[in-house]
């Protein structure tokens, strides 16, 4: 997907500077890397709406900057504490042959097929969300997927069992765990009590022939209590 962004640079600096740009709807920005760094300005509305979808956190970005284009990546912005404001907002330029680093979001698929959860009722767990990788710009993926169709309940997805694009590398993350299967707390409970109540339903019937002798020898030890006054009156 091809994403480009409208830029326009500016000369103005500091934060009386940021606030008046701000209020005319434009967001204050920067960018670095390859050359010197430059301060540009981008229309509020269209970086607010391009920020919430997510190939644009992950993906070489166009930067059309007064008509000249280079290809850059988001590496920072910041929003205002309570309002659904961008309040600045930083790019890298990057270069055809020069490797990159970027984190990339993982997409769980066939979670549903899987027996963990389509056999045994579990439920998917994911441990992690995204994968940081190394590989040229024009390798980037958008994301990576994640096959769940074979997990058992018990069972983990490691970053190894992922089958990664090519020429996309895996930044030190050693063979963590990706996702597992787990069967809800709530249904272990149900089922721990349901065998404790069958096992006490079981103890109860044998016990029931005792308790009934028991309750059989009441009336003879009751005709002994009754023959007590009697033998009190005859002496």
């Amino acid at each position: 997907m091809k994403i480009e962004v409208s830029a326009t640079s500016r000369k103005a600096q500091g934060t009386g500077a940021s606030r008046r740009l701000r209020k005319t709807g434009r967001v204050p920005g920067i960018v670095y890397g390859d050359g010197e760094p430059l301060m540009i300005d981008i229309d509020h509305n269209n970086l607010y709406h391009a920020l919430r979808k997510e190939a644009f956190h992950a993906s070489v970005l166009t930067l059309d900057l007064d008509g000249n284009k280079q290809q850059v990546l988001l590496r920072d912005f910041q929003m205002h504490p309570f309002r659904q404001q961008v309040q600045h907002i930083d790019f890298q330029r990057v270069l055809p042959d020069k490797k990159i680093h970027m984190k990339v979001p993982l997409h769980f698929v066939n979670a549903e097929i899987s027996p963990g959860v389509k056999l045994s009722g579990g439920i998917i767990s994911h441990v992690m969300n995204e994968l940081d990788v190394a590989c040229l710009p024009a390798d980037l993926p958008e994301f990576i997927e994640a096959d769940l169709s074979g997990m058992a309940v018990g069972h983990s997805l490691h970053v190894s069992d992922l089958k990664l694009p090519k020429g996309v590398a895996v930044i030190a993350q050693g063979d963590a765990v990706v996702a597992t299967v787990q069967i809800p707390r709530g249904a272990v409970e149900a089922e721990a009590e349901a065998a404790a109540a069958a096992a006490a339903a079981a103890q109860g019937g044998e016990a029931k022939p005792a308790a009934d002798a028991k309750a059989g020898a009441k009336p003879a030890a009751d005709a002994k209590a009754a023959a007590k006054p009697a033998a009190k009156s005859a002496k």
